[in-house]
């Protein structure tokens, strides 16, 4: 976990490139603008900005209704953007009122409720729809032309009870069928955990920030949700908890010694 750390340090030998150019922002936008902020330790500006916005709710559960009133209605309605295509919930945790699990739940609900003239299948506490958003959670080299991979996003587009199947349109444009029976490699993606999203971007991202989840509240997370928007931030949550997440920087480093080894020096 710290193996390209070391090998980036400030006195390593290695021979590194530091990209400063931004491509997946403006420059001059409040989302790069803030994350900049972010990253130094301070607070992100949050007022005057046409692309960053906080929704200051205290309680978890208002936090989390608010997360999908803005996600499902009000970033559609304002922007014009997709609320399953190009709009992203990244939560800190998975648990909790206001955890990427529970807010799946809710999403699924504001976004592609069930009609009783419309087919679904229901897996365990899950229910699968016509328009769901979802992700593979585990390769599949026999899937699709090339195989399905582990955070392959996509939306249900049919779903037959007879046949016993339902099919997926990926964000890479293919329908790939799955049999209920392969149900379980499909997850719900309204609303994914921050370090699943890592790699990934989104037009717009809608990031809970309650003290709920204070164990995760920390600078590099808050960071990598920031980043991972293009056009549009909205943080949903209590200024305490934004502000925790900015001071914290992460202790959990993992001390590897190569840093030491890179630059000469030898272990006792």
């Amino acid at each position: 976990g710290e193996v390209l750390g070391d090998l980036l340090a400030p006195d390593s030998p290695v021979p590194a490139v530091r990209l400063t150019r931004i491509f997946r922002q403006a420059q001059q936008s409040g989302v790069v603008t803030n994350a900049h902020r972010i990253n130094s330790g301070l607070p992100p500006v949050t007022d005057g900005l046409p692309d960053f916005f906080l929704f200051v709710e205290e309680e978890t559960e208002d936090a989390a209704r608010v997360a999908v009133e803005v996600a499902a209605r009000r970033i559609p309605a304002k922007f014009g953007l997709d609320p399953r295509r190009d709009v992203q919930v990244l939560a800190p945790m998975h648990r909790g009122p206001a955890g990427a699990g529970a807010l799946n739940g809710l999403l699924q609900q504001a976004i592609t409720p069930g009609r009783p003239d419309l087919p679904e299948k229901r897996l365990g506490g899950r229910v699968f729809r016509v328009g769901d958003k979802v992700t593979q959670i585990r390769n599949n080299y026999d899937k699709g032309a090339n195989g399905v991979f582990n955070g392959t996003v996509g939306v249900v587009t049919s779903l037959d009870p007879v046949e016993q199947r339902l099919t997926v349109r990926t964000d890479e444009d293919e329908e790939v069928p799955y049999d209920f029976d392969e149900l379980d490699e499909l997850a719900h993606a309204y609303a994914v955990t921050i370090h699943r999203s890592q790699g990934s971007e989104y037009p717009a991202v809608v990031i809970p920030v309650t003290m709920s989840a204070w164990m995760m509240l920390q600078r590099n997370l808050l960071y990598t949700a920031v980043t991972r928007a293009r056009k549009l931030v909205v943080l949903v949550g209590s200024r305490r908890a934004v502000a925790q997440a900015v001071r914290t920087v992460s202790a959990g480093r993992r001390f590897t010694a190569l840093a030491h080894r890179l630059t000469g020096g030898t272990l006792v």
